[in-house]
């Protein structure tokens, strides 16, 4: 496992990320953005509908909304979606039909952003702490061909997380995300002590915004954070 501080602190561009894992009686759910553009960085989350929306600072700057105005965090019947686009909505839909995760992102591929081609990255947390990831990029950046990867993790540990994110490092173009998601210790900590550490683990200049929940598996309760570069 990785030191997750240590992990985010030295790579300067890791993109979007999503973290899930277990601390003691909380299933731990985070989300962050990061940008290195100005329509990118003109971004803020706000709580909507149980979850999150992004939405521009500065509406007079916004450019392109179309990849980066979605609903990153959304719930239905007690499970959290978490993905970095509108793929969130693709889940939603699929799971209140009575399908599935793996079904609704057999439907999607990587972001028509190239020559990045930003991977689409997804996640969904179920109430028994269970939870799954997927990563939908194109092989090599090929733009005719998208790989998609699923991790289920049936029986997760305590005090272990996951990571995964859009971007392996910086770089012209981005390079993707590879391997499985990333092992780290999740220590039992409060909710604040947890988000101030991811957030001041995250590069100062291109971080953006980072939503952070607890979720309480024994009575459902929730406690979430919203940190926000722009204020």
């Amino acid at each position: 496992m990785v030191n997750i501080e240590k992990y985010l602190g030295e790579n300067s561009y890791p993109g979007r990320g999503i973290i899930i894992g277990r601390s003691g009686k909380n299933t731990v759910i985070a989300y962050f953005i990061m940008g290195r553009s100005e329509n990118s960085r003109n971004r803020i989350f706000f709580e909507s509908e149980g979850g999150i929306r992004t939405k521009a600072f500065d509406e007079s700057k916004l450019s392109d909304p179309s990849l980066i105005i979605y609903a990153p965090v959304r719930v239905i019947n007690g499970m959290t979606i978490v993905t970095n686009g509108d793929q969130t909505d693709t889940v939603y839909d699929f799971i209140k039909e009575g399908k599935t995760f793996e079904e609704a992102l057999r439907t999607r591929e990587f972001e028509p952003d190239g020559p990045n081609f930003t991977p689409r990255i997804s996640g969904i947390a179920y109430p028994d702490g269970t939870f799954k990831l997927s990563i939908l990029k194109s092989d090599g950046g090929n733009d005719s061909q998208c790989v998609r990867n699923f991790y289920e993790y049936s029986s997760p540990l305590d005090g272990r997380g996951r990571i995964i994110h859009t971007y392996k490092q910086d770089g012209s173009p981005i390079p993707s995300f590879e391997g499985e998601p990333v092992a780290f210790a999740l220590e039992e900590q409060d909710i604040d002590s947890f988000a101030e550490k991811i957030w001041n683990s995250l590069n100062a200049d291109n971080k953006v915004s980072l939503f952070v929940r607890y979720i309480n598996r024994e009575d459902g309760s929730e406690q979430s954070r919203i940190i926000n570069k722009n204020v």
